[in-house]
């Protein structure tokens, strides 16, 4: 995966969790597309969730089991720390999703911007297979990225940004058939700088085939 767990341990341990560029006090979109799609005691996995609250915002209203993967040991003890023994009730999984064997199934898979980061074609398509495994027969992934007017650019690395329908096509081109789009959605994120990332999510389900 683009950068390596070298330099993304490096990112999450250079400034504090709310400098960070993709820092939300309040994931409110992600919050709000798992409350739609979530069902109480189904399994939940956040891919590449850094030192996200979303974890945080699921435990309050009571969801699990939550599953936290990503790649930087920096990013899951700066979460497990503000957790503190709230943490012990999370799976932590330190992975790389494009090389990652789910020994489990989950209802929901949420990525807020690590597939705008696989910019090789051998990347998105182990992070396909890692979907497609991971995630039971009619689950939900919620896929957000950088859009087709966001950043070209993210902590020194390059992007793909994508409309709606192109990563629909991309998902379909690595998985054909397998994903049925229920959603997108627009989501204008602000920087703790204050400037403007334009970002799209994108809710799919996975088919019976």
């Amino acid at each position: 995966m683009a950068g390596g767990q070298e330099h993304w341990d490096d990112v999450y341990g250079a400034r504090s969790e709310d400098a960070l560029t993709w820092f939300e006090a309040m994931p409110a979109m992600s919050l709000d597309l798992a409350r739609e799609h979530l069902e109480p005691g189904a399994p939940f996995i956040d891919i590449g969730a850094g030192a996200s609250r979303l974890v945080d915002a699921l435990l309050d209203e009571g969801f699990g089991p939550l599953t936290v993967l990503d790649l930087s040991a920096a990013a899951l003890a700066v979460s497990r720390q503000r957790l503190g023994p709230r943490a012990d009730a999370v799976q932590w999984i330190e992975a790389d999703i494009t090389t990652w064997q789910p020994e489990r199934d989950y209802a929901v898979w949420h990525d807020r911007a690590v597939f705008h980061f696989l910019t090789a074609a051998e990347d998105r398509a182990g992070y396909a297979r890692a979907l497609t495994h991971a995630l039971r027969p009619s689950g939900i992934a919620i896929i957000a990225t950088f859009a087709d007017d966001g950043p070209e650019m993210c902590s020194g690395l390059p992007v793909v940004r994508y409309a709606p329908e192109e990563l629909a096509q991309e998902l379909d081109r690595l998985l054909p058939g397998r994903f049925e789009t229920l959603d997108a959605r627009r989501h204008m994120h602000v920087t703790p700088k204050g400037n403007r990332q334009s970002f799209q999510y994108s809710v799919f389900r996975k088919t019976h085939r």
